[in-house]
């Protein structure tokens, strides 16, 4: 954050979260184009803030430096909400704050979610644990969304904002077991190790005999969330939230891949082509079928 926010115009700014969204090769990008230009610059602004606090979480320095930063951001949102932001990120994200009046609790939550990841790793916690995580982790990003998208404020919206992203959440999770082990992370639920008598350690949960029903179980319960999004979903207007349901359509369609070829351990982490995107994609611009996405 060590900008001079005095020599970096707003459109600087924009360019900024653009460019912190092209470098991180993501998929968010392809569903952000199809937003309005102030929607999309609003998205990029969201994301660039994400990315940020996400890299602080992640880093490998010491952790007083991961609090430090995380910190900082949580003065930042301070600074963004009393109009003198210190930081690109903060100028691209005030007049986004402004126009779409998005709220400062929800960035809050995202970096309560990065502390989460920073003091951790995560270690099997519990399903109450599991769920304040994916809250912060995922819930928060789709509250901050639904306004930019030109979604109402209601409690329908709202709860398709948190049940996708609980479904998004949990799908990682299932398709990421390996990559976080190594990792030291293990974000599993501690109630499904112990019903199906698997190890509550990172370094022995990939070999464990009980990960495969652990890992199904875990799936019923994002294949609910999906199917509470979509129950949701009934009562809104679909177009308004199509980039939304192309990362639904996405996820739900790496679930059913690995749902299909099923959860033996020591397999390869299940991949979509970008053929099978496209395809996902073009499903929404024609009326969906509000009881099957893919």
């Amino acid at each position: 954050m060590s900008e001079a926010v005095q020599v970096l115009s707003p459109a600087a700014a924009r360019r900024h979260a653009h460019e912190t969204v092209k470098r991180s090769s993501t998929s968010f990008g392809a569903g952000m184009r199809i937003l309005s230009r102030k929607r999309r610059e609003a998205m990029y602004a969201i994301y660039a803030f994400c990315r940020e606090v996400d890299d602080i979480a992640d880093e490998k320095g010491p952790l007083s430096e991961k609090r430090a930063g995380l910190k900082a951001w949580r003065q930042e949102i301070e600074n963004i909400y009393r109009g003198a932001p210190s930081c690109p990120t903060g100028v691209a994200l005030l007049d986004q704050i402004e126009r779409f009046d998005l709220p400062k609790d929800e960035f809050i939550l995202v970096i309560e979610g990065m502390e989460m990841d920073a003091e951790g790793p995560i270690v099997a916690p519990t399903f109450d644990g599991l769920f304040a995580y994916t809250r912060r982790a995922a819930g928060a990003v789709g509250m901050l969304s639904m306004p930019v998208f030109g979604a109402p404020r209601t409690k329908t919206a709202e709860d398709f904002a948190l049940s996708l992203g609980d479904a998004l959440q949990l799908t990682n999770i299932l398709r990421d077991v390996e990559e976080d082990a190594v990792e030291g992370r293990l974000y599993l639920p501690a109630e499904l190790l112990q019903k199906h008598s698997c190890p509550l350690t990172p370094e022995e949960i990939v070999t464990s005999p009980g990960l495969p029903a652990v890992r199904e179980d875990l799936a019923m319960i994002a294949r609910e969330k999906f199917n509470r999004a979509r129950n949701a979903l009934a009562d809104l207007d679909w177009k308004t939230l199509r980039p939304a349901l192309l990362m639904m359509g996405v996820y739900e369609r790496y679930l059913e891949k690995m749902t299909a070829r099923g959860w033996a351990n020591g397999q390869p982490k299940i991949e979509l082509s970008k053929l099978e995107k496209i395809a996902i994609a073009a499903r929404w611009f024609a009326a969906p079928k509000l009881k099957g996405i893919a």
